[in-house]
């Protein structure tokens, strides 16, 4: 009886601390969420205030000045079809490089993995009179497309790295019972990499997201998302519009928090599994 109430009160103890800690790494995204309901006048005051006005106003007069819907579709859009570009060209890439043996194999990978040490700012002209040619400018096609070619190469080698723990008696067995090296890659090996493919997924959604310099430069009206539209809360007549940028942040933080939470498990595994073979 003594040892189960001393096993109760540690899991207590335990869940304790666990939500302590929980909400103490919630405060800063709790406080940010205040911003954007607070006026504007408390906002920037230079004296603390920690009991603020929580007024929703501000989030009206946004909703009703800027296309704030329209902004978070281009962000969707643009980082959906880029991660299934990845994924669709990055998965038999990654195959490639990770089963088969042939002349410059390694030489192939390395530039595959040195395209994301480049600076966006060393193409940014050139994409843009390539766009402006192919009349794709100021499209959601065109983001798709750049954030599509800025993470192919981190999608690749993250799944690649992951191939590589599947053992290759699997595939033998297979192609002794007849299935080709599309069908093994299919249903057999793509299954296997489902964590490293949802985390190489998840990656490339974040990297896209945090883009600027190349967004700023192709939408310049239209295909605005939501990174490149918090500038325009920054400078004009109205200043600095804290709310506003609070309430885009926001916007943009919440779904890859949700999507995060909801594949979390496959996420660590996809971090941690194919970390030891490069």
């Amino acid at each position: 009886m003594a040892l189960r109430r001393s096993k109760l009160g540690s899991s207590i103890l335990s869940y304790a601390i666990l939500g302590a800690w929980g909400l103490f790494c919630l405060l800063p995204i709790l406080y940010f969420l205040t911003i954007a309901f607070r006026p504007r006048n408390e906002i920037i005051t230079p004296h603390p205030i920690y009991w603020p006005t929580l007024t929703i106003e501000t989030w009206a007069k946004i909703w009703e000045d800027w296309p704030i819907v329209r902004y978070f579709i281009n962000s969707s859009e643009a980082i959906a079809g880029s991660v299934f570009i990845c994924l669709l060209l990055g998965i038999p890439a990654a195959y490639s490089l990770a089963r088969y043996s042939y002349r410059f194999r390694e030489d192939i990978g390395f530039y595959i993995l040195s395209t994301k040490m480049m600076a966006p700012a060393v193409v940014a002209i050139p994409l843009f009179f390539l766009f402006k040619n192919l009349h794709l400018l100021d499209t959601v096609w065109a983001l798709m497309l750049v954030y599509a070619a800025m993470n192919l190469s981190i999608v690749t080698w993250i799944i690649r790295s992951y191939m590589l723990d599947i053992p290759h008696e699997i595939e033998d067995a297979a192609r002794t019972d007849g299935a080709s090296d599309l069908r093994i890659l299919w249903s057999i090996i793509t299954p296997m990499c489902l964590p490293g493919i949802i985390t190489a997924g998840v990656i490339a959604a974040i990297f896209a997201m945090n883009e600027y310099l190349l967004t700023l430069i192709i939408a310049t009206r239209e295909a605005y998302p939501l990174s490149v539209a918090l500038a325009n809360f920054s400078g004009g007549s109205d200043g600095i519009i804290y709310n506003a940028i609070a309430l885009v942040g926001f916007l943009a933080f919440i779904p890859v928090l949700i999507l995060v939470i909801l594949i979390q498990d496959h996420l660590s595994r996809g971090l941690t599994m194919g970390a030891v073979k490069g």
